[in-house]
């Protein structure tokens, strides 16, 4: 019985913080991946990161 509750206790917690893909604007293709709350962050995420391809820093854009 306690690996039931701890499997659908695990399967709440993947819905909620999805795994997603972080793709460069500067149109180099690198891709940073991370999760994200979807609750309190439930639009598409950017944010500013270093891009080693270009050489700076720009936006990149939650991928769907």
């Amino acid at each position: 019985m306690e690996t039931v509750s701890i499997y659908s206790t695990l399967m709440a917690r993947n819905e909620l913080r999805p795994i997603i893909k972080l793709r460069s604007t500067a149109g180099t293709g690198f891709t940073y991946v991370t999760r994200k709350n979807r609750r309190n962050n439930p639009d598409r995420l950017t944010l500013r990161k270093y891009d080693p391809v270009a050489g700076r820093h720009v936006d990149f854009r939650e991928e769907r």
